[in-house]
């Protein structure tokens, strides 16, 4: 089984200037215990659920060259960068410049923006939903001619290039595996079908399995086989010791998250193997999660159970 860790979250109580170190003790923690990746969100400002704007951010593809430096053998990607961020053909360039640094581990992870309070604190335009999905489409079909491509020229309504070149080229052959975010049915899936290697969805078993049926029937309608799309999923992992503190906790989920806490994987140890188990069955292929209270022997508690899988 696959598995990848999310860092979402760098409220770690440490000194800013311990931070990375911190940071980087985590992804270690993951290399070590059998995670297959490791990846963090591209946001400016911290989430809401994770304490909002006053919270610490670290901006991804510069953590990401760091971490590239300080591990070996992990995938490395953002979960994911919104396409309002960066110019398509700069983020091209920011990925395969990960690439190189990593000796080919660099995943692109990419998808259409939604939290609109940093964009309007940072002066990042944040156009309609139905822009942004369109700006993606066209995003992703540049970052790919531009990893495989020598000399690519792409004239799109939102964005263009002109013989681009990329050089050095990515080391993996056709470059870094494009990863679009999101569930969407009309657009999103549409868009993974057509151009990306990996989708990454979230939900509860039922929506997992919904949202893969509807997957393959775009890689169908495109002539596409659906084996070759990777099915990620994101999902929250606690892991707990007891029937009490599991209860306890999902409580304080539901509280919290309402329905989304529906895609969390909480329990004890055979426990999670099972819900794990259930969604493999209902078509994932990749499992990534996110552990925003653990620190690193729960990351390493984690890898140890579910990397052999």
């Amino acid at each position: 089984m696959r598995i990848g860790l999310q860092i979402p979250n760098f409220t770690l109580g440490v000194p800013d200037d311990q931070l990375f170190g911190a940071v980087t003790e985590l992804a270690g923690a993951a290399e070590g215990s059998g995670f297959d990746s490791v990846w963090v969100m591209d946001h400016f400002y911290q989430l809401p659920p994770l304490g909002g704007p006053s919270q610490p951010m670290l901006e991804a593809y510069t953590l990401l060259g760091g971490l590239a430096a300080r591990t070996n053998r992990v995938r490395l990607g953002t979960l994911v960068t919104g396409v309002t961020y960066r110019n398509p053909a700069l983020l091209a360039k920011i990925v395969t410049t990960l690439d190189v640094i990593s000796a080919g581990r660099a995943i692109l992870g990419i998808g259409a923006a939604w939290y609109d309070v940093e964009h309007e604190g940072l002066g990042v335009a944040f156009p309609p939903v139905a822009e942004r999905m369109d700006r993606l489409e066209e995003a992703v079909q540049i970052c790919r001619s531009m990893f495989r491509e020598e000399l690519p020229t792409f004239e799109g309504r939102y964005y263009q290039v002109h013989e681009a070149r990329n050089l050095p080229r990515p080391v993996q052959p056709g470059g870094p595996p494009i990863l679009i975010g999101g569930g969407g049915e009309k657009r999103t899936l549409r868009l993974v079908a057509r151009y990306a290697d990996f989708c990454n969805i979230t939900g509860g078993v039922d929506t997992i399995r919904h949202k893969v049926g509807v997957l393959r029937e775009h890689c169908e309608a495109v002539g596409r086989d659906p084996a070759t799309v990777t099915v990620s999923v994101l999902s929250t992992l606690v892991l707990t010791d007891s029937a009490e503190e599991t209860k306890g906790t999902w409580e304080l989920l539901r509280g919290a998250a309402g329905d989304a806490a529906d895609s969390f994987t909480v329990g004890q140890e055979d426990e999670v193997v099972a819900h794990v188990e259930e969604l493999a069955a209902a078509g994932v292929d990749y499992f990534i999660f996110n552990m925003p209270t653990s620190g690193a022997d729960a990351v390493r508690r984690a890898g140890e159970l579910l990397a052999p899988l």
